[in-house]
């Protein structure tokens, strides 16, 4: 009897693991900034969903959340849940600097409708809603993406 208990033990635990292992997916995400003058960039990196509206913050580079206001429509969402960002931020990136981060995203949101957007802020600057945003999609995530704001381009690789 002990060992059967064991064994379902083992064999439940190998199943819950390997069902939250695929649950997400990690990718590398370098963030190119144009070569601006002045402090650093706040940067928002948001799933949006097919009906247009945020459904999770994938990451936010800038770990002050006094400013985080300044991301306008990304502090709408925040804002208003103030979710858990723990292990989703970092410091702020200056003109011409560049970052690597690991973004996770769930595979059944790619080829479903859903975008990302990235939006940039400076403080006393411009604030760039849609300093990049695509659709989620396998060929998307393979691609350079280039930027309207703050950031000159954004390429995501599979991990």
């Amino acid at each position: 009897m002990k060992r059967f208990l064991t064994y379902s033990l083992l064999t439940l635990t190998i199943f819950i693991t390997s069902s939250y292992a695929g649950s997400v997916k990690k990718y590398k995400c370098l963030i190119q900034m144009t070569n601006y003058v002045g402090e650093g960039a706040y940067i928002v990196i948001s799933l949006i969903n097919p009906k247009g509206e945020y459904e999770k913050t994938l990451y936010v580079q800038g770990d002050d959340k006094e400013w985080y206001y300044e991301i306008t429509s990304w502090w709408k969402f925040y804002g208003k849940r103030r979710t858990n960002l723990d292990g989703r931020t970092g410091s702020t990136i200056s003109g011409g600097e560049r970052s690597m981060k690991i973004l996770e995203i769930e595979p059944s949101k790619i080829n479903k409708g859903y975008q990302i957007r990235v939006e940039s802020a400076v403080e006393s600057e411009n604030y760039f809603e849609r300093d990049i945003q695509f659709k989620l999609t396998t060929a998307n995530l393979q691609k350079k993406h280039n930027g309207s704001g703050f950031i000159q381009y954004l390429r995501i690789i599979p991990n």
